[in-house]
């Protein structure tokens, strides 16, 4: 199951994106994870330093 961004966290920081070896992390206001193209590989959750992100 892919990761998800809880946007009321998010501060977009990009550490998230640069981590993303699918490049499944789409930039904005918010980031959002492409739920189709996550390898779940928990990445993305291991450098945010908002602990934004979590498998669901």
């Amino acid at each position: 199951m892919a990761h998800k961004i809880n946007p009321d966290k998010c501060i977009a920081c990009g550490s998230c994106f640069a981590e993303c070896p699918a490049g499944a992390i789409k930039e904005g206001d918010v980031y959002s994870i492409d739920p189709d193209v996550c390898l779940d590989c928990g990445a993305c959750e291991e450098v945010c330093p908002q602990e934004a992100i979590s498998a669901e």
